[in-house]
């Protein structure tokens, strides 16, 4: 259930209500009972933001990145110039 700010016309008392979306708003308020409360917009109380966050939570094996096709690689490609580094302390 979602939670609701009302604020007063009248005397500007503020309230959050938690109701049901198919709840009536509420109309008087509980401090000076005048039947001057409105239902304010507010923004929500967290944000789900993120990179896949939701596409990994339950996959598992080589379905967890369905967003792009990397083949189950983990690093980058390496860029054009760089060379890799040496083996076992062979010169290179």
């Amino acid at each position: 259930m979602p939670i609701y700010e009302y604020q007063c016309k009248a005397c500007g008392h503020r309230l959050e209500k938690l109701q049901k979306i198919s709840a009536a708003p509420l109309t008087d308020c509980p401090v000076c009972e005048a039947p001057e409360l409105n239902r304010l917009v507010s923004a929500a109380g967290f944000r789900l933001a993120g990179g896949g966050w939701y596409e990994t939570d339950f996959k598992s094996g080589s379905k967890k990145n369905i967003a792009g096709d990397t083949g189950g690689e983990t690093k980058p490609p390496a860029k054009s110039g760089e060379s890799k580094p040496a083996k076992d302390g062979a010169a290179a």
